[in-house]
């Protein structure tokens, strides 16, 4: 993509940009772009101060810029195979000059410094790695271009030229078709005279891409209740599948899925009509992107499949965690599987900044009460579950506009429990939530229990979630605090809320 001056001086530093003054020394560079090339790759601009911004330009240092030039070949081991251009600008002292801007790839290879340290890219700073992690992104790296492999019996005829003229529209690539896929991220290369066409490519700019792949696909299946079940008890409400190209899966999916998160609309003590969702917009769209963007698509005999039950959204994804992504430093760490796809996410804006998406679902989550996804392997299929904001009956709406007549409408069934009222009082019921019920039933039993232990006990709820139904109930007049924050205890009022 092209950049103004202006455009580049405003990006803040992060996962795949860096900018530097012309006075940076080459050991110090060689270590920012060991770390982008052994992650996901990115660019480096010289001659613009990371500190201040200011524009020093390259022209006035001819030899130190030559050190520049010879560092990923001098002090980087392997040598990287970087691609650099000089962009013309003004500099702070009102002179014509020059940026020097550096490209660098995400490489297949393991690459060090000339001390033999490996760097990863982690946000905007570049991490010395130890040696167990060293040794695990060497054995990852073996198995992660399985884009760039042909894609058995394709050929240029397969390719829809209309898609990569729109690619490179988004980019600003001012050559042609034919031109980016050969000059390109290995899309189109050839063995003697016979082009290869790459899986990434198929996968990307296709015409049928499920000709060659036909698992790569994203599978929706709603469930009624919060289990799956199988031959009579089979509780499958929806099942719908989504095929094309990777762009087109993502779109349809997170357009469909939309229309099947509740949500619940009212009027604040504002004044101000507000919306509670069942599920953040954006852990939708991060959700289904991560699991099309990181799925191991070596793995061919299932497809990406996203369950919804009443409490939580299930995304199973073909392959285990990617690179040295833990489940611990999940957060903050990123590698990139397919990052030819990855890159080609970003350009339509499903990838804002590398690194930053799984730390923004967590706090968009705690925010609405819920607790983080949670991951874990089974087999070979990675399932990451998010918990729902579940909201109280007659509050809830969906927005399908294609229900079939006779499809089972979704409800989150509430219980309305009789409340103790003094003599010549009219009585009325209370609605709760399954969650309020289970502390209710948990603080009956344990009135002196904290939010941990309540968050504890309930499994589902975060402990943010705990305090935001705790108030709640107590609004209702149903609970209240005995003594002190610390050293209190929790009072359920009506003596007919009982087991």
């Amino acid at each position: 993509m092209r950049y103004t001056i202006e455009e580049i001086r405003q990006m803040p530093e992060g996962q795949t940009f860096d900018c530097k003054s012309i006075h940076i020394e080459p050991k110090a560079l060689a270590n920012i772009i060991v770390a982008m090339a052994n992650a996901d790759g990115g660019m480096i601009t010289i001659g613009i101060s990371d500190k201040t911004r200011r524009i020093e330009g390259v022209d006035q240092d001819k030899v130190h810029l030559n050190e520049i030039l010879r560092t990923p070949f001098d002090f980087c081991v392997p040598t990287i195979s970087v691609t650099t251009e000089f962009m013309p600008c003004q500099d702070s002292d009102g002179n014509d000059n020059h940026i020097l801007i550096i490209h660098v790839p995400a490489s297949p290879r393991l690459h060090a410094n000339q001390a033999d340290e490996v760097f990863w890219r982690v946000g905007d700073k570049s991490r010395k790695l130890p040696f167990e992690e060293r040794l695990q992104l060497m054995y990852d790296k073996g198995e992660r271009y399985y884009e760039d492999s042909p894609a058995y019996d394709a050929t240029i005829e397969d390719i829809d030229m209309d898609a990569v003229k729109a690619y490179m529209k988004r980019i600003g690539y001012g050559k042609s078709p034919m031109e980016y896929l050969q000059e390109n991220k290995g899309f189109l290369t050839y063995k003697g005279d016979v082009p290869q066409v790459s899986t990434a490519c198929i996968l990307l700019f296709g015409k049928r891409p499920q000709n060659f792949f036909p698992r790569a696909r994203v599978r929706f299946i709603k469930y009624y209740g919060t289990e799956e079940k199988v031959g009579r008890e089979m509780n499958v409400i929806k099942d719908v599948t989504f095929e094309g190209r990777i762009l087109d899966q993502i779109q349809k999916t997170i357009e469909y899925l939309e229309t099947q998160v509740k949500e619940h609309s009212y009027l604040g003590e504002d004044g101000l009509f507000k919306t509670d969702r069942e599920y953040p917009k954006f852990v939708i769209q991060e959700m289904t992107v991560n699991s099309v963007c990181h799925r191991d698509y070596s793995i061919k005999g299932t497809e990406i499949q996203i369950k919804m039950f009443d409490d939580r959204l299930v995304f199973e994804t073909p392959g285990k965690l990617p690179g040295i992504v833990r489940t611990d430093n999940i957060r903050h760490t990123h590698f990139s599987r397919n990052p030819k796809i990855a890159e080609y996410l970003k350009a339509y804006d499903y990838v804002k900044e590398f690194g930053e998406g799984v730390d923004r679902m967590c706090r968009e989550l705690s925010a609405i009460g819920t607790k983080e996804p949670h991951y874990h392997l089974v087999a070979f299929i990675m399932k990451a579950s998010v918990w729902g904001n579940v909201l109280e009956e007659g509050q809830e709406n969906t927005f399908d506009q294609k229900r079939p007549e006779n499809d089972q409408k979704e409800n989150i069934t509430t219980q309305k429990l009789p409340r103790k009222y003094p003599e010549n009082t009219q009585k009325q019921d209370i609605e709760i939530t399954p969650v309020q019920k289970g502390i209710i039933d948990f603080l009956l039993h344990h009135p002196y229990a904290g939010r941990k232990e309540i968050s504890s006990h309930l499994g589902s709820l975060s402990e943010d979630g705990v305090k935001y139904n705790l108030k709640a109930l107590q609004q209702k007049g149903i609970i209240t605090r005995i003594g002190p924050a610390k050293g209190g205890y929790w009072k359920v009022l009506s003596d007919e809320i009982s087991d």
